[in-house]
Formats: C-alpha cells, structure tokens, sequence
C-alpha cells in the first residue's frame, strides 16, 4: 500500500497494462520510428494541397485549378508552379493570374478600439488589438489601417485583399472621420490653412473636412481624411503649435460606431459590406 501512494503522490502511472505496452514496443524497436512519424503527421497538418487551395478560393474547381496550375497561372511566394500535388502553407503567398487569392472564408469585424492597445498583428509587443478580435473568427483577419496605442475609436478588420486596397488607395481610399481634443482652442486662422492645406517640409499636406464641433469648446474639433494612418493628425498639429489630447475615430465611411460598446467587435451586414465593396 505505501508504495503504491508512493507512486500515487510523485505522479507516476501505475498498472501492469501501460508497462507491457512501453516494454513490447521497445523490444520491437519501434519507438524511435513512431516518434518520427507522429512529426511528420503534424508538419503535414498544416499543409494543403495547391488545386484544393485555388479551388477553395472560389476561383474555380479542383479539376480546373489542376489545368491553370500546369499552365503556369498560378504562384507561390514569388515562383511559378506547375507540378501536381504541390504542398503549400496557409501563409503563403499564393496569386492566381497575378492576384493573390485566399482559401479562407472572407470575415469583416469592426472594432471600438480602447486606448492601450496597439495596432500590430506582431507579438511582443504587449496588448495589442488582434488580443480583442481573438473570438471573431477563425480567418486570419488584419487591421487594415492605424489607430496609435493612445488612439481610440473604430478600427476594421479582414482578410478581403480587395477590399483592404480600398482603404489604401491613395487616390480615392475610405474617409475616416476623427473627433480630435486638443491642449487649447483652435484659432480661426489655423482652421482656415488645415481646410486649405499646406506643406510640411515640401510635402502638401490635405484633409477631407475639417469644422469645430457644435456645441463644445473649439478645443474639439472634427477631421476627416482618408490616410489609412493617424500620422497626418500629428504631423498637422505639431506644425500648429499643438498637443494633441485624444484621438477617437468615430466613422469609417457609412460605418459607425452605433451599438458596439468601447472594447467590443461586430461582424458586418451583407449590405454593410456591399456598400464597403461599392466605395
């Protein structure tokens, strides 16, 4: 009885079945073999077949992509492939006819980002806001734009390549509208040259919109820009002499921060995301 406790308190299994089981597969000399085989399954795991992956992003069947893939329409990180039952990861770079595709079913998540978190799909770097969309899907959605670390307001989310492009179209983009606090209130003159514009080291320097906000002090103001960033913001006001208090982006184009509390997420409409895709 006290060695079996003994065994019991450190943890160790007991019974005659797990030890004949061990002895028999050591006496086989199996081990090292199962050992090998078990990684190999598990590297495996996290591989897909190249046809499966262009057929699973709605380009066309399997059948097909086998034919596009010998004629050497498909890639994979930068290098054309034409061999059957090619491997890839899911991280891959894989573009069909030059554009890249993606296997996975298409999300869109709008967040009300807290102040706190930065905006960066990199670990390290302490909380970050892929830690507050972690339950909205399985896709491997990305913040398209910036919110700076103190920065709040909406943020969105995908893993739509083309819709992403539209925010960071330089020429046409996605406006954002930001309400802005500042140190003291903003002077006539200077909200003149913003809604103007003016150059910064040479460089023109634009907005959308720009107005104070009706019934606050002009400490608070209205910005719209289509930058994804908020570097603009900065740069804008530094040029002016001043500090910036807080930043909270309260629309992306039609979308607004309605009904999704500060630190929360929602998927969007089937008509949000048309809208979206028509901008």
């Amino acid at each position: 009885m006290s060695k079996q406790r003994e065994n019991k308190s450190k943890g160790k299994p007991s019974g005659r079945g797990h030890n004949n089981t061990r002895n028999q597969s050591q006496a086989r000399g199996n081990a090292p073999i199962k050992k090998k085989a078990v990684s190999k399954k598990a590297s495996d795991s996290d591989q897909i077949r190249l046809n499966k992956y262009v057929a699973n992003s709605g380009i066309c069947s399997r059948r097909d992509a086998d034919m596009h893939i010998a004629t050497g329409l498909v890639s994979v990180n930068g290098k054309i492939v034409t061999e059957m039952g090619y491997k890839v990861k899911l991280e891959d770079e894989v573009r069909f006819d030059g554009a890249r595709i993606n296997p996975e079913k298409k999300a869109y998540v709008l967040l009300n980002k807290p102040k706190g978190f930065a905006t960066t799909t990199s670990e390290g770097k302490g909380r970050t806001v892929m830690d507050l969309v972690a339950n909205a899907t399985n896709s491997r959605i990305k913040p398209i734009g910036r919110l700076g670390r103190n920065s709040k307001g909406l943020l969105f989310f995908t893993n739509d390549d083309l819709v992403a492009k539209k925010f960071t179209n330089s020429k046409n983009g996605v406006p954002r509208l930001f309400q802005i606090e500042l140190d003291k209130n903003l002077k006539a003159e200077d909200l003149k040259k913003i809604r103007e514009g003016f150059r910064v080291e040479g460089k023109l320097i634009t907005v959308e919109e720009v107005s104070y906000i009706d019934g606050v002090s002009k400490k608070e103001i209205g910005l719209k820009i289509k930058n994804t960033g908020n570097t603009i913001i900065r740069t804008i006001f530094d040029y002016l002499n001043y500090d910036v208090v807080s930043v909270d982006c309260v629309a992306i184009g039609h979308l607004t921060k309605k009904d999704i509390p500060r630190g929360h997420w929602k998927h969007l409409t089937e008509q949000e995301i048309n809208t979206l895709k028509m901008l």
